[in-house]
């Protein structure tokens, strides 16, 4: 019976982390109201207790505003509320590249388009490739890519979203570990989810439909509600040591590059953050897990774990 008596507290705590108020000192108005759907989430499970975060996966949504996003992906929205999110992230640039480059190595390096990684062949370090050199482990799970670290698009897959094969420093650990992601059923990331072996530094790429690139953010929310079930109900964040952080690129160019942002974290219950955080800040979170110093312009972002009361591994 005692373990019945915990589930239910759990769930009573989760269900008002919905409702708390900003835990930043910011006044967030009323939520939208997202009405029941079967792609809302939960309850889920509370994490179990932890001794901080030691895996971060980044999960990269398209071209869609804040309001876009809670209007129009009730899932993901229902977690926002749940866990966290932010309400004044802004991406860095347009268009798509440039801001991926920025989530992964802490600056756009001065790109202005979306060429394949040939015209662009960036030298120093990644964050995947700065967790492998300091012995942690880093992958990246992109869907519909024909093979490892493929440098070209093709089909729905589209290089400009898998910003890892633009560091041509690190080309032998990009072929090791930027994947085909597979399903939720089979593939690298759910084996991974289900070992409990989830990368230091991870990164999930929707290919060009499940990314709302090219289909619509009710097909991307009903994508991403069939991996994050997964991954919230594997060990690696059911013990408490995986932080999930949602964002996207950027917005359709008329909300100055306001997009939403969620983390599902352990510690993290209804909390709603108007600090400025960017895509650099994003970086430096990633920089933090892993032991690195801060990638360029992560240096001076403000501190994604600081607004979210992350508590990252030592």
């Amino acid at each position: 019976m005692r373990w019945r008596s915990v589930a239910l507290a759990a769930c009573i705590l989760v269900s008002a982390g919905c409702t708390a108020a900003p835990t930043d000192g910011a006044s967030a108005g009323p939520a939208p109201v997202v009405s029941a759907a079967p792609s809302a989430p939960g309850p889920f499970t509370a994490p179990g207790p932890s001794a901080g975060v030691g895996k971060v996966l980044v999960v990269v949504e398209e071209n869609h505003s804040l309001s876009q996003m809670q209007r129009g992906m009730p899932y993901l929205y229902g977690l926002a509320q749940q866990y966290g999110y932010a309400t004044a992230y802004r991406a860095t640039t347009h268009p798509s590249l440039p801001n991926y480059l920025a989530i992964a190595g802490g600056s756009t390096f001065g790109v202005t388009d979306d060429a394949a990684p040939s015209a662009h062949p960036l030298s120093g370090p990644s964050v995947f490739g700065a967790a492998v050199a300091a012995g942690r482990s880093a992958r990246l799970y992109a869907e519909s890519m024909p093979s490892p670290c493929a440098a070209r698009p093709g089909g729905a897959y589209a290089v400009k979203h898998a910003p890892w094969a633009y560091f041509v420093d690190e080309a032998a650990s990009c072929r090791a570990g930027m994947v085909p992601a597979g399903t939720p059923q089979a593939g690298a990331l759910a084996d991974d989810v289900a070992a409990g072996s989830l990368p230091t530094v991870g990164m999930l790429v929707p290919d060009l439909t499940h990314d709302a690139h090219d289909g619509t953010l009710a097909t991307a929310d009903q994508w991403l509600a069939s991996w994050l079930r997964a991954v919230l109900a594997g060990p690696d964040f059911t013990s408490g040591r995986l932080a999930v952080v949602v964002t996207a690129d950027e917005d359709d160019t008329r909300s100055g590059n306001q997009v939403l942002t969620v983390v599902v974290a352990p510690g993290v219950a209804g909390r709603v953050v108007s600090a400025p955080l960017t895509h650099y800040s994003l970086t430096g979170l990633l920089c933090q897990v892993a032991g690195v110093p801060p990638l360029r312009e992560a240096a001076t972002a403000p501190s994604f774990a600081d607004a979210f009361g992350l508590r990252v591994a030592g």
